[in-house]
């Protein structure tokens, strides 16, 4: 196995568990909002897409890979998909203002995580064989 392959096989296996955490961490905070003017800001929900970019961007960063962020943002939205559609008492994820900005908005962070991470790549030629 060259280099190349183990650094990828290491990213898969980091996605998984930061996957994971974004995705239950995200769930729990998205919920949070204040009131400004009578008016509820959803800052959890919000909050919840910074946690899940920074945690892409890592992942890209450290794997210099756009894969291992591209499997972290698709892990995410499948769980929180998953527990949108819950049957209702077990629904984690509601329809509500907060609830789409969670679930649409992973698909969005992801995908500007992944053009930003196109950066972090290692050109072919510049990969050392061992």
């Amino acid at each position: 196995m060259n280099n190349r392959a183990a650094g990828m096989a290491g990213g898969i296996a980091a996605t998984v568990p930061a996957a994971l955490f974004v995705a239950l961490a995200g769930t729990a905070l998205h919920r949070q909002s204040m009131l400004v003017g009578g008016v509820g800001l959803p800052w959890g929900a919000l909050a919840a897409l910074v946690l899940l970019g920074a945690v892409e961007l890592w992942l890209g960063a450290a794997f210099r890979s756009v894969l291992p962020a591209a499997a972290c943002g698709a892990l995410c939205y499948a769980l929180i998909g998953w527990w949108s559609t819950l049957e209702h008492g077990r629904r984690l994820i509601i329809g509500d203002t907060a609830g789409n900005i969670w679930i649409f908005g992973t698909a969005v962070v992801t995908v500007a995580a992944l053009v930003w991470c196109r950066r972090y790549r290692v050109p072919a030629d510049e990969v050392p064989q061992g």
